[in-house]
Order: C-alpha cells, then sequence, then structure tokens
C-alpha cells in the first residue's frame, strides 16, 4: 500500500487541533449521520466506498523506542464483501466520508454463551452459589425450560450488544446436555439465521452438565452431526470424575466429524494440570487436530511455578493447542506474556454477560485488551499497539516491526471505525466504536 504524502504521526496528530477536530467528530449512530453513512451509500449494489479513513501506517523511534503511531488518510473501495482498493486519498470525490476516523480490524470474542443469558429480558444479578459447579448445574436444569422460552430473541439482542461494540465474529458456545436436549443450539441458529448478513459465529456443542454426568453422550453425538464447529467440555475430573475417559470420548467425536475442540477447563490443582498434559498427549497423537484444539480458562496455568509455565506453554505451542482466556485478575493472574512467549496462541471471550453465572459482562473484548494491557504493564506506545491483537484474535494493522499489514486488497471488509488516533490510543482508553462493518455490510 503506498504511504500519502501527508503520513502524519500521532503526536502531530493531536497537536494539530484543526485535523483533530476533523478526526474526532463524534457521531452517535453513523447509519443515522447523513454526512457519513446513510443506507444508499452503503448498499448500493454491494458497493462501498469511504474517503478521509485513517489507516496506520508505521512506528515513529526516538533512541530506539515506539514513541508514536504514523497514520495517514486513505481512500478505500469495498465491494462483493471485500477490500477492492486502498489509494491515497481523493477528499474531493464523493465517496461517504469517514471524517479521519481511525480503521481497525473488526473485533472477535472467542469465548461466549450466546444461548443462556438474562440479557434482553428483566435485570437479574447473580445468586448465592452454593455446591460449587455441580450446584450450578442442579441450578441450571432448574432454569434452562425459562430460558429458552426466549433464547432466540435474548440472543439477537446480545448480538446487537456485540456489535455495538465493535465485534463482528464469536465463537459461541451452547448447551447440549439433557435438559434442552438439542433446543438450546436450534433457537440459537435461529438467532444466528436471523443475523448472517451482519454477524458471523462458530459453535461449540458444549457439555455444560458433563459428558457422562447427566449422560449427555447421545445428545453430543446428535450435535455433531448438525451445523458445529467444535466439540466442547468441561472440568473432566471435577465433573465426570475421569480424565482420559471424557478426553478420550471427546477427541474421537472430534476426528470421526472433523470438528475442532474447545474445553472449559476450571480446575486449578493437580487434575488441571493433567487434564492439559493428557490433552496435549492425545492432540500430538492425532495431528489433525493441531491448530484445531483450545482450552478456555485454563486457570491452572495461573497456579504453576515460573519454571512449569514454560514448559507447559512450549508444551501448548508444540502441539499448536490455543488458549481462550477471559483474562481473569486477582489471584488468578494468567501467564499471558509467556504465553506470548512460546508462540501459544491467546484469545479472548466475554464468557457471560449478566447471566446465572456473572453480573459484569459489558460485551467489549476491547475492554479485556485494555485489561491486559494494565494486568501486565503494557503501558507503551508499542505494547498497547500489540495488546489490540487480544480482540481481533491476532490480527494487527502494523507488524512488530511497524510494517503496514493489515489492510490489504482481498482482505475481508470486516472492520470499525473508531474515534482514536491510533490502535495505542483506543486500547488504553477503550475508545468509542462508531460504526461496524461485516463482510462490507455497514452494521452498526
Amino acid at each position: 500500500m503506498k504511504t500519502p504524502s501527508h503520513t502524519i504521526s500521532r503526536k502531530d496528530f493531536i497537536k494539530n487541533s484543526a485535523l483533530a477536530a476533523a478526526g474526532l467528530t463524534l457521531i452517535p449512530n453513523i447509519m443515522a449521520a447523513t454526512p457519513f453513512f446513510d443506507e444508499q451509500n452503503a448498499s448500493a449494489k454491494g458497493k462501498l466506498t469511504l474517503k478521509n479513513v485513517r489507516l496506520e501506517t508505521g512506528f515513529e523511534y526516538e533512541e530506539g523506542e515506539v514513541i508514536a503511531t504514523k497514520t495517514g488518510l486513505f481512500y478505500i473501495e469495498i465491494e462483493n464483501g471485500k477490500i477492492k482498493s486502498i489509494a491515497p486519498n481523493q477528499p474531493n470525490s464523493k465517496a461517504v466520508d469517514a471524517k479521519g476516523m481511525l480503521m481497525l480490524p473488526a473485533f472477535k470474542d472467542m469465548h461466549i454463551h450466546l444461548d443462556k443469558t438474562f440479557y434482553g429480558d428483566k435485570w437479574q444479578a447473580v445468586r448465592k452459589r452454593t455446591g460449587g459447579v455441580k450446584g450450578m448445574i442442579a441450578l441450571e436444569q432448574k432454569m434452562l425450560p425459562e430460558l429458552l422460552k426466549n433464547s432466540t430473541f435474548k440472543a439477537e439482542k446480545m448480538i446487537e450488544l456485540l456489535q455495538s461494540k465493535g465485534t463482528s465474529f464469536a465463537r459461541s458456545h451452547v448447551n447440549i446436555e439433557p435438559t434442552s436436549k438439542l433446543e438450546s443450539l436450534k433457537n440459537l441458529q435461529k438467532a444466528l439465521e436471523n443475523r448472517k448478513k451482519s454477524f458471523g459465529a462458530e459453535l461449540v456443542a458444549f457439555p455444560q452438565h458433563g459428558v457422562f454426568y447427566t449422560d449427555s453422550v447421545p445428545y453430543l453425538k446428535e450435535a455433531a452431526q448438525m451445523d458445529i464447529d467444535f466439540i466442547g467440555g468441561v472440568d473432566p475430573f471435577t465433573i465426570d470424575g475421569s480424565i482420559e475417559k471424557t478426553i478420550d470420548f471427546t477427541v474421537q467425536l472430534a476426528l470421526d466429524h472433523q470438528k475442532g475442540i474447545d474445553i472449559h477447563l476450571h480446575e486449578t490443582g493437580e487434575s488441571g494440570l493433567n487434564t492439559v498434559e493428557y490433552l496435549i498427549k492425545k492432540v500430538n497423537e492425532n495431528p489433525s487436530l493441531k491448530d484445531k484444539t483450545y482450552l478456555s480458562h485454563c486457570f491452572i496455568l495461573a497456579k504453576l511455578e515460573k519454571a512449569k509455565q514454560e514448559e507447559i506453554a512450549e508444551k501448548l505451542a508444540d502441539a499448536r493447542i490455543g488458549i481462550v482466556s477471559t483474562i481473569p485478575f486477582g489471584s488468578l493472574v494468567m501467564p499471558i506474556p509467556t504465553l506470548y512467549k512460546h508462540h501459544v496462541t491467546v484469545l479472548t471471550g466475554n464468557d457471560s454477560i449478566v447471566d446465572h453465572w456473572n453480573t459484569f459482562g459489558t460485551g467489549s473484548v476491547l475492554q479485556k485488551a485494555n485489561l491486559m494491557a494494565q494486568l501486565y504493564g503494557y503501558s507503551t506506545e508499542f505494547l498497547l499497539s500489540r495488546s489490540l491483537k487480544l480482540a481481533t484474535a491476532n490480527i494487527l494493522p502494523l507488524d512488530d516491526k511497524g510494517n503496514q499489514q493489515w489492510p490489504k486488497s482481498g482482505d475481508a471488509a470486516d472492520f470499525v471505525l473508531m474515534n482514536a488516533s491510533c490502535s495505542a490510543e483506543a486500547v488504553s482508553r477503550i475508545s468509542k466504536v462508531e460504526s461496524l462493518v461485516h463482510q462490507g455490510n455497514v452494521v452498526y
């Protein structure tokens, strides 16, 4: 991509008040804002053309340290859901005016439960828990019949929340167990079908009540033949009483139906470590599962001594098993820098948003990136810019050397426009998302 002659640094951007005013204009809803997007411009024959789009073009250095991010304004053509071309800005063209807003990759929530939520219904806070995870299973068994009555509607409301925060794609776990059988899956699939032009998803068949503890096996086998992408699981030792039996079943079901694996692992003791090591062993025995297997939460990693963390991170990297962390804090600060050091794929998600498990979900994965940056002291321009990858599932505008790598011609037209001068500022300030475009469609 060519860099225009007027490329500026973040520092100069802030100093230039006139440009800053143009670039930081607040527009509450850009679909409703005449100078920005309107439905005719946004949907004409699957084409969309933008001017005054701010893109990152490189880093500015001082004594070897990244002190600012360079940006420039560009002219972008979109057609058939993809970026057709990126050219020097054409400020006098009739294209939709992005007003100097920053274009970043659309966000991805890679661990959420769209199928069971209070969101979109009356407010309820979490109630006092009793009996651990099995106590929660008993509570769910009582609640699910009522939750299922309007779960399609609530899933769509939750998708709207995610979109308002810049997310256009989610990996959703969906309950598969004897209480809801396949109804939770079917209801969520209806919601996703209704939103298919504006939101993408992949689904995990999730035995929330255990694989064998409540005999979810026949329902999981049936779900595996449906339109799902991963076979899930939860705490094999605590719930089912057997690591090997549960993991063996999960692995075989995934192999039989060419699915991935994504297992919730909350256990922090010896059983948690044994589960991680056994899953690594099974994936190494079945290489087709590499790059398709994930451990969600995996809190045991936060409890290991540093040397053991390094060892397990190296083994996870070799097996190409990813970690999907909800970025907990307190006594469970995850060793994410160690995982990055060993090139383990790290993703994040909101998990629960206002349900019987959690009261505090916001819907923002950019907030998760901000929390990670705070927890690990990623406060410099460079480290903040790198933190963005947690929100975008590892897509960054600039590589570590400051070379522009996104967007390029042919990339999917999935992006946000934000009131920020660069990705570092977007992460640090959890900047406001002014627009979300998914597959070339203006969504928000």
